[in-house]
Parts: C-alpha cells; structure tokens; sequence
C-alpha cells in the first residue's frame, strides 16, 4: 500500500478491506463522516490554492476565522515573513492554483490553512518537500510548541521532519518493513539506517527544536 493511501483510510476516503482503523478508540466506520473529518486536518504536497485573496486561500481550512487567528497560523506555519513582505499582505490575490507563488510559499499557505482548523489529528502528506531544512525544522518546532494536543501524522521521503516522532513507520514496496523510535530503527533497521547516513550530511541542527 503507498503510505499516502494509507493515511487516506484515517478520514474514510476509502475503507479497509480487512481488520479496521480506530480514532479514539472507535472504528471510523462507525462515525459520522462529517464529525469524522471535522476531527482532521490535512496539508498535501501540492498545495490545492484557489484565485483569491491570502487571507481567504487559509481561511478555507476554518470559514469566518478572525484575522488574528489567520495570522497566528501564518507564524505557525512559516508563512507570515514572506505574507508580510507583500505589498497587500493578507489581501494580496493568490493566482489560480498559487501560479503567482514558489513552490514552498505554496505548500506554507496549505499548511497555515491546516493549522488553522486547530483539528484534533494533522495529516502531512509529504507536505514540506519544497521547504529548506532550516524551515521545515522551524515549522516542526512552532508545532510542538503551538499545537502540543494534536495528533501529528508525517508522511516524508527525507528523516528530518520524523526523527523525533513518537513512532516511524518504514515503509518499501507498499509493506510495512520496520516501527520504532529514531533511535530504535537505526539500531534495527538496515534501510533506514541507508537512509538516514544517506541525508545525514544534508541535515542541519535539532529538527525539532
């Protein structure tokens, strides 16, 4: 199974075929589907931005979010320096599909918006693969420090923005190869230990904060 199809069985976008997926305790077949989403947040690698203002493409994640609130998932999310630098700032107008923005400006915008939800589970389906390592590194901290409560699920090509977690799947080939802390699969796990020595000179400081 590719890990994004995986991730996709949490809000129902399909349902699995054998065994089940619990939140809370409770099978997902048995929520509503609207409660159930409403519990979810997700930020995708290609960030899905519509031809409006700034503030409206982050709004989206939380229709009628005061501008403080905005604002404050901006800073979250990495976005309010490059915000603030343009000349309408929250009113500036995004291009269709965020054509008038670089590709990690793009997927910020995406990730402010799912900050904004404040949703109990967050969902990053490879959606930092345009950023430096330094703000990725920044993002992850502002997260553990902004939204400690949420429920962080991380799916990433690169060690960075997982070390940390609490538990890494090692998927290949659609299979789950190895679960463990950091420390744990380098010990255990001969891929990602290839993996990690593979990004290891492109890593730079406490990724996490």
């Amino acid at each position: 199974m590719r890990k994004t199809s995986l991730v996709g069985l949490i809000p129902r976008f399909y349902d699995v075929t054998d065994g089940a997926v619990l939140v809370d305790g409770v099978d997902v077949r048995q929520y509503d589907q609207q409660a159930l989403r409403e519990k979810i947040a997700i930020a995708l690698q290609k960030s899905e931005l519509f031809g409006d203002t700034v503030e409206g493409n982050i709004s989206w994640g939380k229709p009628g979010a005061s501008l403080k609130k905005i604002k404050a998932a901006s800073e979250t999310a990495q976005a309010a320096s490059f915000i603030s630098s343009m000349p309408e700032q929250y009113d500036a107008i995004v291009a269709e599909r965020g054509m008038s923005l670089s590709g990690g400006q793009k997927q910020r915008l995406s990730i402010a918006r799912a900050v904004l939800k404040n949703a109990e589970i967050l969902i990053f389906d490879d959606a930092t693969s345009a950023l430096d390592l330094k703000t990725e590194a920044d993002l992850y901290a502002a997260l553990q420090r902004e939204n400690p409560g949420s429920t962080k699920i991380i799916i990433a090509q690169r060690i960075a923005p997982v070390r940390r977690a609490d538990r890494i799947v090692v998927l290949e080939n659609g299979k789950i190869q190895a679960v463990g802390t950091h420390k744990e699969l380098l010990a255990d796990c001969e891929l990602y230990r290839a993996i990690y020595h593979s990004q290891i000179g492109e890593e730079d400081g406490d990724e996490w904060g």
